[in-house]
C-alpha cells in the first residue's frame, strides 16, 4: 500500500527543477533530456560535459574558422600562404610543448633538439642519398611517421634521467640536449651534410603523388605553397585532436595532478614515472614531426637551425598563447610567426625602424627581440593564461552582459 503524504519525492523535485525525465532507481537513475535543445550549458552526462565542441556555439565557429582557413589560400599571396603554413607547423610544436611543460609541469628547452631529430629522420627516410648523405627517397606516409617516431624513442631514453629532476634543474637538463644536438648535427655529416653545408629535405611524395607537383581543384590551380598548407593543416588537425583527446583521458588527468602537486599525485596512486615519461615521449614526438614539416617548407636543413632561439620560440608560443591549453598555443603559434612580418610591415612607416642592422635607431631583428621579451613578460605577470586568457575574458564579459558580475 502506498501512503500519499503529499511532498514530492526525490524524483519529482528533480524532474520540476530541470525540466527533465528520470528514470530508474537508485545509482541506476537515468536522466532523459526534455528541452535540453534551449538550455545548450545543461549537460546531463560527464562524457557530455566533457566533449570537445559541448556547445552549438563552439561547433559553430569551429566550423566556420575551418570553413575560413581552406578559403584562405586562394585569396594570398604564395609568401603568405607559406607564412601561415609555418603558423601550422609552430602549432603543432607548441601543442607538444604544452603537454609537457603546461600539463605535466616539466620545464622543457630541448625542444629544437627533438625538432632537429625529426628533421633529419624525415632526411635520411625521404630524401635523395649521395656520395656525401644518406638518403632512402621513401614514400611520405613512411617518413612523416618515423620522423616523430624516433625523436619520441629518444625521448623515452631521456625521460628516466628526467624524472629524477624537476625546476630549474630540468630545464639545465634538457638546455643541454640543445648544444649536444648541435654538436652530433655538425658532426654527422652522412646524415646532416656537415656545418655551412646541410642537406636537401625529404622529398613531399605522399602516395606517388608528388606535392611539387600544380594540381586543379574546382578550376583553379593549386601552386606548391597552397598544396603544402593544405596537406600541414590536415596534420595539424589530427594532432591538434589527438592532444585535445589525449588531455580529457585517465592520462591527461594524470599530467594535470603530477603538475599541481606530484607528492600528492604519488601518494594517490600516479605513477610519476610513468606519467613524466609518457608526457616526454608524447611532446618528442610532436616536436620530430614538426620539425619535419618545417624543413619541407623552408626547403634546406641546417644543423644551425635548431639552437636555443628556436626552444625560446617555441616556449614564447606557450607563454603567451597561453599555459595548458591547445587553443592557447594556436594562437601563441599564429602570434610568433606572424609578430615579425607585422614588424617589418612597420619598417616603411616608423622612421626610426630600419630593416638593415647598422641603420636606424632600431632594427627589425632588434624591435622583434625586444617585443618578444616584453611580453613574455607581461603575460608571466598580468595575465598568465596569455592570449587564450584575454578571449577568456571577453567571452565571459559578453556572457554576463549587462551584468558585471
Amino acid at each position: 500500500m502506498t501512503v500519499d503524504t503529499g511532498v514530492p519525492s526525490g524524483r519529482e523535485r528533480a524532474e520540476r527543477e530541470t525540466g527533465l525525465r528520470v528514470r530508474g532507481r537508485g545509482r541506476g537513475l537515468r536522466v532523459r533530456g526534455r528541452g535540453v535543445r534551449g538550455r545548450p550549458l545543461l549537460y546531463t552526462s560527464y562524457a557530455a560535459d566533457q566533449a570537445i565542441w559541448n556547445t552549438p556555439a563552439k561547433r559553430g565557429w569551429t566550423l566556420a574558422l575551418v570553413g575560413a582557413v581552406l578559403v584562405l589560400p586562394f585569396f594570398l599571396s604564395r609568401d603568405l600562404t607559406s607564412l601561415v603554413t609555418t603558423v601550422f607547423i609552430f602549432a603543432i610544436g607548441g601543442i607538444g610543448l604544452n603537454l609537457v611543460t603546461g600539463y605535466a609541469g616539466q620545464v622543457s628547452l630541448g625542444h629544437a633538439f627533438f625538432m632537429g631529430l625529426g628533421a633529419y629522420t624525415a632526411a635520411v627516410f625521404g630524401g635523395a642519398g649521395s656520395d656525401q648523405v644518406i638518403g632512402w627517397g621513401l614514400d611520405m606516409a613512411i617518413w612523416l611517421p618515423m620522423a616523430g617516431v624516433v625523436p619520441a624513442l629518444v625521448g623515452l631514453v631521456v625521460a628516466p634521467l628526467a624524472v629524477r629532476v624537476r625546476g630549474l634543474y630540468l630545464a639545465v637538463l634538457t638546455l643541454g640536449l640543445v648544444f649536444i644536438g648541435e654538436h652530433v648535427f655538425k658532426e654527422a655529416r652522412s646524415i646532416t651534410g656537415g656545418a655551412g653545408v646541410g642537406r636537401a629535405p625529404a622529398e613531399p611524395v605522399l602516395f606517388g603523388m608528388d606535392l611539387r607537383e600544380r594540381y586543379h581543384l574546382f578550376g583553379y590551380i593549386l601552386s606548391r605553397e597552397a598544396v603544402y598548407y593544405f596537406v600541414c593543416f590536415a596534420i595539424f588537425v589530427v594532432l591538434a585532436i589527438a592532444a585535445r583527446n589525449l588531455t580529457r583521458s585517465k592520462p591527461g588527468r594524470a599530467f594535470a595532478a603530477v603538475r599541481d602537486r606530484d607528492v600528492a599525485a604519488s601518494m594517490m596512486g600516479i605513477s610519476l614515472r610513468r606519467t613524466k615519461t609518457l608526457a616526454f615521449t608524447v611532446s618528442s614526438f610532436y616536436a620530430g614531426v614538426s620539425g619535419a614539416l618545417l624543413v619541407m617548407v623552408i626547403g634546406r636543413v641546417t644543423p644551425t637551425n635548431w639552437n636555443l632561439f628556436l626552444s625560446i620560440d617555441l616556449l614564447a608560443v606557450i607563454l603567451i598563447g597561453g599555459i595548458a591549453t591547445i587553443s592557447g598555443s594556436i594562437l601563441g603559434a599564429a602570434f610568433v610567426v606572424l609578430m615579425p612580418r607585422i614588424v617589418s610591415e612597420l619598417a616603411d612607416v616608423v622612421p626610426f625602424i630600419s630593416t638593415s642592422p647598422s641603420g636606424g635607431f632600431l632594427s627589425v631583428f632588434q624591435l622583434q627581440t625586444m617585443l618578444f621579451g616584453a611580453l613574455i613578460v607581461l603575460f608571466l605577470v598580468l595575465e598568465p593564461r596569455g592570449l587564450y586568457g584575454l578571449w577568456v575574458r571577453v567571452r565571459n564579459y559578453w556572457k554576463a552582459w549587462p551584468f558585471s558580475y
